[in-house]
């Protein structure tokens, strides 16, 4: 993983790479409601953990979980042999044009990740482009709502301390850099 760019004094780096070699405190995954992995950033996220991971969100899902996670919403587990603390599974919401509240809840996915981040004292905390993939958010429009979300909380709050936004390729974080 390699940042290619910082924004807020650095507070918010901006990397291209694999989220699962991301070396801190917490990783978001953009889960699906049933939170038993997927394709995807999902998909890497549950591989590289390893089967603990899968437990404990078989357990959520026998448990306060049973219905699945909202979209919008996050929950925090384990990280099985990932080299942080934490995975934040949120689940965004599908595009359907832009007229059914997406761009509230994907804020939504951002700040609630955040929250929970700064409530169990994580310094640090790394996002995938959330929606983007299958769920077929455009990614500027999302990068939009991903920057907006993450700089109005940070303002706001000293925890976390630096935000990484992961990006798989160059062209990706590339949309994000380029927004004012």
């Amino acid at each position: 993983m390699r940042v290619v760019g910082t924004r807020m004094g650095g507070r918010i780096e901006v990397a291209v790479g694999s989220i699962t070699e991301f070396r801190g405190d917490a990783i978001v995954n953009a889960a699906n409601s049933g939170l038993l992995g997927g394709g995807g950033v999902d998909g890497a996220i549950h591989a590289a953990a390893g089967p603990e991971l899968l437990a404990e969100c078989r357990r959520l899902r026998e448990g306060p979980l049973r219905d699945g996670l909202p979209v919008g919403k996050a929950v925090a587990t384990g990280a099985g042999r990932l080299p942080v603390k934490a995975v934040i599974h949120t689940v965004g919401p599908v595009w359907s044009g832009g007229g059914r509240g997406e761009a509230d809840l994907l804020a939504s996915c951002y700040t609630e990740c955040l929250s929970l981040a700064r409530d169990r004292g994580y310094r640090t905390i790394a996002f995938p482009a959330v929606s983007t993939g299958v769920y077929g958010y455009p990614k500027d429009r999302a990068a939009r709502v991903a920057l907006e979300s993450i700089v109005g909380f940070l303002s706001a709050w000293d925890l976390p301390e630096r935000v990484t936004l992961v990006f798989y390729t160059d062209g990706d974080a590339g949309i994000l850099n380029g927004l004012r």
